[in-house]
């Protein structure tokens, strides 16, 4: 296995029509969640990608189980649940801006999440091990899951990679600070967007940004910019990586997810950092031309069409 991840995936409920849902009567179904995002895009990539997490024991989590199996991410990890639901969340769509999101999460099965869940054996198959800040805003006990997968993660020495992925909508903007950067300090590679490193450090410039959280476990710190790229920085090296030009942005939501899929693309090919972050801007500007989290994501064959790598579609 390449990447394990873990947390909460959703199905999602996109409007047909632009503007406020009051106004919306028909809806296209499909799934999101950052971590499923990502495992996806990387399948697309050629990967092996696995993907952990609970769903509730209802029509909606069959759904996205199948879905997200049906992209050749590995799922044999997910648990059903049946006292809990599986989460919806719906997004009001107005191009070239940040769509709104209303997520109806609370109480739901992956929120259910405990260190139970997480079995060693499985996990300790995966050369990296991506992570969000979504999954320990969403109870105690996924925030306590979290810092189990990060001690196993630790002892079997794997990679350890974090996205901060903020959502000041599940909890408070000092405890998600804490907590978040308290992850960060004990993972490999950490990726923030900008005003992420801001929260977590307090420091402005991508530079400082990097150089505090480098004080932590992390080789790398790569900062995403969005249309201007993004900066990476290690303990030897260090550089800004322009973006993919993008003529017309439909969605937003996704992007994030794409870079990172791209940049543990180029890692896990051998690539350097600096080619890695080239391809996680690649990834993240194909998401921004559709209105879907996942349906952007490319496959290895529309990346390198001339590229003669055998890629095997799971």
């Amino acid at each position: 296995m390449d990447v394990i991840t873990i947390g909460e995936s959703m199905v999602l409920f996109t409007p047909q029509s632009v503007g406020a849902l009051r106004f919306s009567d028909t809806f296209h179904r499909t799934i999101g969640g950052a971590e499923s995002n990502v495992a996806i895009a990387l399948s697309r990539l050629g990967h092996q990608a696995g993907w952990m997490s609970r769903l509730g024991n209802d029509e909606f989590g069959i759904y996205i189980r199948n879905y997200i199996r049906g992209e050749g991410v590995d799922t044999s990890a997910v648990k059903f649940d049946c006292s809990s639901p599986t989460a919806v969340f719906f997004k009001e769509t107005n191009p070239g801006k940040d769509p709104k999101i209303y997520y109806y999460r609370k109480h739901s099965a992956a929120s259910a999440l405990s260190p139970d869940d997480v079995d060693e054996a499985y996990l300790s198959k995966a050369r990296f091990i991506h992570l969000t800040g979504i999954t320990p805003a969403l109870s105690a006990s996924c925030k306590d899951t979290i810092y189990k997968v990060i001690e196993l993660a630790q002892r079997n020495k794997q990679t350890l990679v974090f996205d901060p992925n903020v959502r000041l909508k599940l909890w408070s903007k000092e405890e998600a600070s804490n907590v978040l950067f308290d992850i960060a300090m004990q993972c490999d590679i950490v990726m923030p967007g900008l005003s992420e490193g801001k929260l977590l450090t307090g420091e402005k410039t991508p530079e400082k940004i990097a150089g505090k959280l480098l004080q932590g476990n992390a080789k790398a710190v790569v900062i995403k910019l969005g249309e201007s790229g993004a900066y990476y920085q290690t303990k030897e090296e260090n550089g800004y990586v322009s973006g993919e030009k993008v003529t017309k942005v439909m969605d937003t939501v996704g992007a994030g997810d794409g870079f990172a899929a791209g940049f543990l693309s180029g890692l896990l090919r051998g690539w350097d950092y600096q080619k890695s972050v080239a391809l996680g801007n690649k990834l993240g500007a194909y998401a921004l031309t559709v209105t879907g989290d996942t349906e952007g994501y490319p496959y290895w064959s529309e990346i390198n069409p001339d590229d003669s790598e055998e890629v095997v579609l799971r």
